[in-house]
């Protein structure tokens, strides 16, 4: 038996040093070790053998796998060196075919126009995780304890990461203006800057309402800030975006992390201000709620309310998008279809 394992070693390796490509190592590699192959023949038959027998054979036989195994490894390196990136010859003279190049999603393009709006007005961009917790979704922002935002009905939180003595709630981010004292407390004020980014809200979609949506907030903290100043910027954004001037309106609104809290509704330019689904029919559409800063929120930031001072916008961007180009469902953003995201190209 010892020399017929020999044989089936001599013969393996001969076989493996002849291939020629990964196909053929392949039915190589199964003819020499696979269940119907001579070696597998040979361990069967150990059974009939002596303890004695079995153990030297044992042995023998886990050499020459091993021994196998290396040099299908050692030849499959060498021919994946040696292999053409081309496998057959290029007829030169069969015509190109056309390559249709990507493009953005509309939402991505809008958030590097606004992007580039801000940029232009001397604003930062920053960034953050999705997974916030909380103390900066809610706590850091004057929510109440008992606010219904905090109840899973509205917020994805994530199970198990309170377990732990002293540690924080996670959630995924149901907003963006957790950010904004983060940023604070990194780098202090004055402070002006946008912060994009994806949130998330446990909530039943429709055509204006989405269970993952893009929001772009915008934040400026300093010591003398006008309210009128933070409605020309508005404007002035709408503008760059659309190109022209859009019709805005401003309403009271109510925020916990603002005093006051406004929110600036845009002419609906789906049906044109004549009522559609999109706007709930009454022609206009909230696109931008805000405010003035929280004294409560600067004080998470380790910032005196009595000295510093600020303002919110956040902006739908989803909804933005929409009035962009006319689109009167906010799912079709996130469905994936081709058919619907070609248009922009």
């Amino acid at each position: 038996m010892e020399e017929k394992l020999e044989e089936i070693k001599n013969e393996g390796l001969e076989k493996i040093a002849q291939t020629k490509n990964l196909t053929e190592l392949e039915e190589t590699r199964k003819e020499i070790t696979g269940k119907k192959s001579e070696l597998s023949k040979v361990l069967k038959s150990m059974k009939d053998l002596t303890p004695e027998e079995r153990k030297v054979i044992g042995m023998m036989a886990n050499e020459i796998k091993n021994t196998i195994a290396d040099s299908i490894k050692q030849k499959e390196e060498e021919i994946i060196a040696n292999m053409s990136v081309l496998e057959e010859p290029i007829d030169l003279t069969i015509p190109g075919k056309d390559v249709q190049g990507g493009v953005l999603h509309p939402i991505t393009q809008m958030c590097y126009d606004l992007n580039d709006a801000f940029l232009s007005l001397g604003f930062e961009v920053y960034s953050e995780d999705d997974i916030s917790s909380e103390k900066y979704a809610f706590d850091n922002l004057n929510f109440a304890k008992d606010h219904p935002a905090r109840q899973s009905m509205d917020t994805y939180w994530i199970e198990g990461t309170e377990e732990k003595e002293g540690a924080e709630r996670l959630c995924l981010r149901p907003h963006l203006t957790g950010g904004s004292v983060r940023y604070l407390l990194q780098h202090g004020a004055p402070a002006r800057f946008v912060y994009p980014g994806a949130v998330y809200r446990n909530e039943t979609t429709d055509a204006r309402h989405e269970r993952a949506f893009v929001q772009y907030e915008a934040l400026i903290v300093d010591k003398d800030i006008s309210f009128a100043s933070g409605m020309v910027m508005i404007q002035a954004i709408l503008e760059k975006v659309f190109g022209r001037k859009i019709h805005t309106r401003m309403r009271e609104g109510f925020f916990p992390f603002t005093e006051p809290g406004y929110e600036i509704d845009m002419e609906c330019l789906v049906c044109g201000g004549k009522g559609c689904k999109v706007c709930n029919h009454n022609g206009w559409i909230e696109v931008m709620p805000g405010g003035v800063i929280h004294p409560n929120v600067l004080r998470s930031a380790h910032l005196d309310p009595e000295e510093w001072t600020g303002f919110y916008i956040n902006i739908g961007l989803d909804r933005l998008v929409m009035m962009r180009y006319g689109v009167d469902d906010v799912r079709l953003f996130h469905s994936a279809d081709l058919r619907f995201l070609k248009q922009f190209k």
